[in-house]
């Protein structure tokens, strides 16, 4: 059964990877709006949290930006079955890199870089650009359950260069991974409650979010650098890495709360920037309990 799977998403790869660009964009765009428009999953999500988000914006607003959400995801989908073709010579047909000079800065003190990022874009195309581009990446994520899927989910990241860590062994892997002096990427947009997360504000409304890099930055002075990814019209997907956060080195509870919710507010200015292309299908509101 993994076997004929795995022919099946290699025929398929091959398939999408000859079409022509506007083809791939307009596949997922047709994903998109089966998902929002026909299937309806987690629709009522979507619009939930963009009235959260943005009270003031017309009903119709936020049924655009959610189905262009959504749309998004599907051109995610399309792009996964991109990996096994992305080389040095078509490289720039699909990635545009912005400010990596950040993360060579922060490199050369020796001790690693840490990577904020979010759902927005196509975070798991960009660590192809990261890893392509010679960084030595690792992301923190969540295996599945389902071994096959697994092979096949994060193989393909592997296959450019990315390694995993699991968060329930984070904290040695993270620590090994900076003395290697390389980069760390930690997803931060999504709710987590206690111990794990702290209280944070995301567009005005109460959420947690995880302490594990706030945490890390100020136990090892290791530069944290805002990092993301959105598409242009083209479909060329631009990385983005920004200048690093300031910290102040005092391991305390109340400044790893203070530097948590630094990181959220810049998460937020990111997703008001580019609405259309971040994750709304997310519960990112449910309610923290002390």
């Amino acid at each position: 059964m993994r076997a004929l799977l795995g022919l099946f998403f290699k025929l398929l790869s091959w398939i999408v990877a000859s079409l022509p660009r506007r083809a791939q964009i307009a596949i997922g765009d047709l994903i998109g709006i089966l998902w929002f428009d026909v299937f309806r999953i987690r629709r009522t999500v979507a619009l939930e949290n963009l009235d959260r988000a943005f009270p003031d914006w017309p009903h119709a607003k936020k049924i655009s930006v959610a189905r262009s959400s959504l749309k998004s995801m599907g051109q995610s989908l399309v792009e996964f079955a991109l990996f096994p073709f992305i080389t040095e010579k078509n490289f720039s047909r699909y990635f545009e890199c912005v400010g990596f000079e950040h993360i060579d800065r922060a490199l050369e003190g020796g001790k690693g870089v840490m990577l904020m990022s979010l759902h927005l874009g196509n975070g798991d195309f960009a660590t192809v650009a990261l890893s392509r581009s010679g960084y030595k990446i690792n992301l923190i994520s969540k295996l599945f359950k389902t071994k096959w899927l697994n092979d096949m989910w994060f193989g393909m990241r592997a296959k450019h260069g990315t390694r995993f860590i699991a968060p329930e062994k984070s904290t040695f892997d993270i620590l090994k991974s900076l003395r290697r002096n390389e980069a760390v990427i930690f997803v931060l947009d999504q709710f987590m409650g206690p111990p794990v997360g702290v209280r944070t504000l995301f567009f005005g409304h109460v959420t947690g979010t995880a302490a594990g890099l706030a945490t890390m930055a100020e136990r090892t002075g290791v530069d944290v650098l805002p990092a993301y990814s959105y598409r242009k019209t083209d479909g060329t997907l631009v990385v983005v890495i920004e200048a690093p956060f300031l910290h102040d080195q005092s391991l305390t509870e109340k400044n790893i709360a203070r530097m948590t919710q630094a990181y959220t507010d810049k998460i937020e200015q990111i997703v008001r920037q580019h609405p259309e292309q971040w994750m709304w299908i997310h519960r990112r509101w449910k309610e923290f309990r002390e």
